[in-house]
């Protein structure tokens, strides 16, 4: 070996230990920022984000229910023709695949705040200007832009309570934000009676318009995510913000605690496409199952005998079982862990949705309709809100959970056909013997390949 050629390789020796030295310094770094975020308590910058996640989430919900209302009153006014209103809702379909995707890129490629504040003034906006439309085509086109912000409202807001809670409390905020976010049913089905047969459905538009630019004014200032801060490198900007969240103190570090950066990037070391699959199934499955259930009961119930009146008060009592379910999940799934919530309650699902496809009178089909639909918000609580972003490494975790709430939202959009297809041909018993099948088969994939979360630090 020459002496030039000597020299080359003593360089490139000493550029291969500073770069290595370099990376320990950088791991390092974000394991402290992951480790001082997840020992925080509570500050109220953290409950300020907390409430403005929820209230963003809120309005989601509200927006969503609110879609089928305008478009049986635009109907019942002949200001839209059956065909026009199928196409309105599959706008807002498809609006809410592209923006569970889209969010997730943005969210992390360009940080959570970017993704976080976008949605909700595409959201926002489009919901405004629907409420001048001149026609129904021109209001699917705004249905269409506001669905992209409320699919990516679903990803980026469980995602950055998961992102700024404690460590030992996060499941329980999480819930917490999916305890409000599904009070929207309710309070849409309460708006759309008082406000639409008084006023029309343009001043429902014009107020949830106005609300979401009010809470995306306040969220002007929303902080980004230290974790994606320190990811990214930028350490002193990190820093700052976890000085801010520390301000009421921290737990101290316990002897013999896993450090942030001891496992791989997924958590509990899993491949990335094992915690895609058991996110994907768990999520898709709880939304499947809640959507079959909760959208086709009146119709079932009608076609069981009971009219369409008994039918209306029956499934209104059965939804009471969401607000407990969400309740029950935030008191569960910190205290005895995600997947001792999450494997149970998708097998008491299906045990359920079996049992409801023999009930034959209307009192057994609201009791076991109300346990029905109790352990799907269970699920809802703890599947979507909490579970599936705590799958994910930080530099993929927006990504992954858009293209697990995108796949949802797909299936969800084959829903109608496959459900009317099964009544006509299959009977009204077949969609509850799905349901069942579909709840244990998601019950064994995160039972046997899914990794409990809890008490785990969020890479």
């Amino acid at each position: 070996m020459t002496a030039a050629e000597q020299q080359i390789s003593r360089n490139s020796t000493a550029m291969d230990s500073t770069q290595a030295r370099e990376a320990v310094g950088n791991r390092a770094q974000v394991e402290e920022i992951v480790s001082r975020m997840d020992r925080a308590h509570e500050t109220p910058m953290f409950y300020r984000i907390v409430a403005l996640v929820a209230a963003g989430m809120l309005m989601d919900s509200i927006d969503v229910y609110i879609g089928s209302a305008v478009a049986s009153s635009a109907l019942s006014t002949h200001w839209s023709t059956v065909a026009q209103n199928s196409r309105f809702m599959s706008a807002g379909f498809l609006g809410l695949l592209v923006g569970s995707l889209l969010a997730g890129f943005v969210g992390d490629l360009k940080g959570r705040r970017t993704a976080y504040q976008i949605n909700l003034l595409l959201f926002g906006g489009f919901t405004f200007l629907g409420a001048f439309a001149p026609n129904m085509t021109v209001l699917s086109l705004c249905r269409l832009g506001a669905g992209l912000g409320l699919g990516a409202e679903i990803v980026t807001g469980f995602a950055m309570v998961n992102e700024f809670a404690p460590m030992n409390r996060r499941g329980h905020w999480c819930a917490i934000v999916s305890l409000v976010a599904n009070c929207g049913v309710p309070i849409a089905m309460l708006l759309c009676a008082f406000i639409i047969p008084r006023w029309s459905w343009r001043p429902l538009f014009v107020g949830i318009g106005l609300v979401a630019a009010v809470i995306w004014w306040l969220r002007r200032d929303i902080p980004e995510s230290p974790r994606w801060l320190a990811v990214h490198g930028r350490y002193d900007e990190a820093d700052a913000i976890v000085k801010q969240l520390e301000a009421n103190g921290s737990e101290p570090v316990e002897a013999g605690a896993k450090s942030a950066a001891e496992s791989t990037r997924n958590a509990g070391g899993r491949s990335l496409g094992i915690c895609l699959l058991v996110a994907i199934v768990a999520v898709s499955a709880t939304n499947v199952c809640s959507y079959a259930f909760t959208s086709w009961v009146p119709t079932i119930l009608v076609k069981r005998g009971i009219n369409l009146s008994a039918s209306l008060t029956t499934s209104t009592m059965m939804m009471l079982g969401a607000p407990v379910g969400c309740l029950i999940g935030s008191l569960l799934i910190d205290r005895i862990g995600r997947k001792r919530t999450i494997v149970p309650a998708f097998l008491f699902t299906g045990v359920f949705g079996m049992l409801y496809a023999f009930q034959t009178s209307t009192t057994g089909a609201i009791v076991v309709g109300f346990l029905l639909m109790m352990c799907l918000y269970v699920l809802m609580a703890s599947v979507v809100a909490v579970y599936a972003p705590e799958l994910f490494a930080t530099k993929v975790r927006f990504r992954c959970v858009g293209v697990a709430n995108a796949i949802a939202k797909l299936l969800n959009v084959l829903m109608p056909m496959v459900v009317g297809w099964m009544l006509v041909s299959l009977g009204a018993t077949s969609i509850f013997v799905s349901i069942s099948v579909i709840a244990i088969a998601a019950m064994l994939i995160v039972g046997i390949f899914g990794v409990e979360t809890a008490r785990r630090s969020v890479n």
